[in-house]
């Protein structure tokens, strides 16, 4: 097994259905990582050991991934010096759910998340880049980017993933195009 380039941390267990997207992106790039549950607030000091953990052993980012205060990755931010994005997670209440069969959402929908890790205080020297709420793609997408100032393989994959995407929308235009907006919604999104 590869040693892990990038670590993908997550506050709690119901944050593994977002995290799990820069997962697979950084799977279709066969970059290794290794994933972890860290909770801020609940394991404090396994923070802690995790950052140093993360830089003994060599990782280029950490992604960390927290809903409502979303205290995670600006603290991961504060113990080390490897690059860290934070992916705001709209919390969802499990329990409720198993009750009643409903979700129950924050408040704030997911604001509040995107708000604590996008404004890290300048003078606390822990910036952390910020993706949009559930974007965990995204996130992987910009390690990525990093790893590739590193790796020409890395680099090559990141265009051509881009010259796949702008393919992608040439054939789409041209389907809709042909088709007619009218059917070309109905094929698409049936």
């Amino acid at each position: 097994m590869k040693k892990p380039l990038v670590g993908i941390i997550m506050g709690s267990s119901s944050d593994s259905r977002i995290m799990h997207d820069a997962a697979e992106i950084l799977d279709e790039f066969d970059v290794p990582h290794e994933d972890q549950i860290i909770s801020a607030h609940r394991t404090p000091t396994r923070l802690e050991e995790y950052a140093k953990h993360a830089e003994k052993n060599g990782f280029k980012v950490i992604i960390a991934g927290a809903g409502g205060a979303a205290h995670l990755p600006g603290m991961m931010a504060s113990h080390t010096i490897l690059p860290v994005i934070g992916v705001p997670i709209l919390v969802y209440n499990d329990k409720l759910q198993k009750k009643s069969g409903k979700h129950n959402i924050s408040a704030f929908g997911g604001l509040d998340s995107l708000l604590s890790i996008s404004e890290m205080p300048t003078t606390a020297g822990s910036a952390v880049v910020t993706v949009g709420v559930n974007k965990a793609t995204n996130a992987g997408i910009y390690a990525l980017k990093i790893l590739a100032n590193e790796s020409n393989n890395i680099r090559k994959m990141l265009k051509s993933h881009k010259e796949k995407q702008h393919k992608s929308v040439l054939k789409e235009s041209q389907d809709l195009k042909r088709m007619g907006l009218k059917k070309f919604v109905k094929k698409k999104f049936k």
